[in-house]
């Protein structure tokens, strides 16, 4: 997972003064105002798993029927891979809605990969601490709900259709002056950020949707921005390197903002330090000024020793799989510390029970997410190369497959190529579908990709997704009942929303 980091370069060189600012910690009062206030917070998760994580359908007819018409006026929308780069249609909704964005604190997330999870890890972090959070991310598993999440559990249904009415008109008034209709983006991040200011909350995490500085969640003056690890995806809209994706993706480091870097390609880490230091942020970098000390598998996750910001925090249980999670577990912790204004200037720790409670907490639907056993079902939303690499990875060291059948449905605009090599190592044989979009890559098309790198006999197409999660599972079971073969469902976040579904856990 790991990429190599930049070497310290001569502190001459004025493209590189970002060294005298890294040893410096963040300087706010530890005592940030939002606490001295007193927390918001009607409700606290500390030591408990958080909220239902991918809500079912509404149960009462009426509010299901209603919670399907907004969804249908928004599908209405352009979609979220069709994009015209500007934040001035969401400029101008934000100004409509009176600034909701500007009621409370931000930390916003940018990378490509394992941005869901470092959200929900800092979700969690802050909860423990008696804060009211709001929480965006995207795309979602199952239900279009899960975006908007207020203290760890996704809006409830009536309140999505209610703010969505609330905003409506608002919409609609700038629809009616701009060249371009908001798009499906839009007014989902517009909902968030009013549902945040109405509940209240103490604190925002916000992912993009894409990139960052033309993101339509990019109209937030975030304190904290969070960098996960860089690859190449995207390249059509962000560039073809990982330094033209980082320059797309540094948008979101504001100016005075503290700025918590993953492990990076060199050329990725060089392009967000140097705009780190064109906006005077001060940057505390993986590997360097936090990172992961140590970590053990363990029943069920694994346990971790996180160096943060502010010392070390021993005997952390993460109940999630591979190395990718223990550092964005040390990046969710990193994030929160810097949050709190803690650094190396300020010898302190926040407290290690509520950091621990808080990780024990989190979910992380889909990814590496057990849903069936006899035999165990997997599933993954990787949907990149580096993505991919990470899973195999992941389930590599945590389970003892004796044979694993891959289930792999891809959207068309992805290297899909990349992704199969970097599965072809784990998977004894593979069962190629599409999922029910557009979007989805044509099963035979994949299977042609697939036979290239498997070979003809390990291949088996299988165009609707029951029919592959019925083979696949069927592949699994003829080996011995205790061999230990499993299945691992992959390839794209609709494909395992879908697969969720069909095994009974949506």
């Amino acid at each position: 997972m790991s990429e190599p980091r930049p070497d310290r370069h001569d502190a001459s060189d004025p493209d590189d003064t970002f060294e005298e600012i890294v040893d410096e910690a963040t300087q706010r009062d530890p005592d940030l105002a939002v606490i001295e206030a007193g927390s918001r917070t009607l409700r606290a998760h500390s030591g408990q798993p958080q909220g239902e994580a991918v809500p079912a359908r509404p149960a009462d007819p009426e509010t299901d029927k209603a919670l399907r018409a907004v969804e249908q006026e928004l599908a209405g929308r352009w979609g979220e891979t069709k994009l015209e780069p500007s934040v001035t249609r969401i400029a101008a909704l934000m100004d409509v809605l009176g600034e909701p964005q500007r009621a409370y604190p931000s930390i916003h997330i940018t990378g490509t990969n394992g941005k869901t999870s470092t959200a929900r890890m800092i979700e969690a972090l802050l909860n423990a601490f008696e804060l009211r959070t709001g929480r965006y991310t995207s795309p979602h598993v199952q239900s279009i709900t899960e975006r908007i999440s207020l203290d760890g559990s996704p809006i409830a249904a009536e309140r999505f259709i209610e703010t969505y009415e609330d905003i409506k008109p608002y919409v609609e008034m700038v629809d009616a002056q701009q060249p371009y209709r908001l798009s499906f983006f839009e007014v989902l991040t517009g909902m968030a950020y009013a549902a945040f200011a109405d509940a209240p909350v103490d604190v925002a995490v916000v992912e993009v949707g894409m990139g960052g500085t033309w993101d339509a969640t990019n109209v937030i003056d975030s304190t904290v921005a969070v960098v996960t690890p860089i690859s190449l995806d995207h390249t059509d809209r962000l560039g073809t390197t990982p330094a033209e994706i980082a320059g797309e993706k540094a948008g979101v480091i504001k100016p005075g903002a503290t700025v918590i870097l993953a492990q990076q390609p060199v050329d990725a880490a060089q392009v967000m330090l140097k705009k780190a230091v064109e906006v005077d942020a001060t940057v505390a970098r993986e590997g360097m000024e936090f990172g992961v000390a140590s970590r053990e598998i363990a029943v069920g996750g694994q346990l971790v020793t996180l160096r943060g910001l502010g010392g070390e925090y021993e005997e952390i249980f993460l109940p999630l799989y591979g190395a990718h999670q223990a550092h964005n577990a040390a990046v969710a912790l990193a994030a929160v510390e810097a949050f709190f204004g803690i650094g190396a200037e300020q010898a302190r720790s926040l407290d290690i029970d509520a950091i621990r409670k808080a990780f024990a907490s989190v979910l992380s639907p889909g990814r590496l997410e057990v849903v069936r056993s006899s035999p165990t079902v997997v599933l993954d939303a990787a949907h990149n190369p580096a993505g991919a690499k990470a899973a195999a990875d992941g389930i590599s060291e945590a389970f003892s497959f004796s044979r694993l059948i891959g289930v792999v449905g891809t959207s068309d605009d992805k290297d899909v190529r990349g992704l199969l090599e970097a599965f072809e190592p784990i998977f004894a044989e593979i069962v190629v579908t599409q999922n029910s979009t557009p979007r989805a890559m044509d099963a035979d098309a994949l299977a042609a990709v697939a036979v290239e790198i498997f070979g003809d006999d390990r291949v088996q197409v299988e165009p609707r997704l029951d029919d592959a999660l019925e083979a696949a599972i069927t592949l699994a079971e003829e080996e011995d009942e205790y061999a230990g073969a499993g299945v691992l469902v992959t390839g794209s976040v609709i494909t395992v929303g879908e697969a969720r579904l069909l095994l009974g856990r949506g």
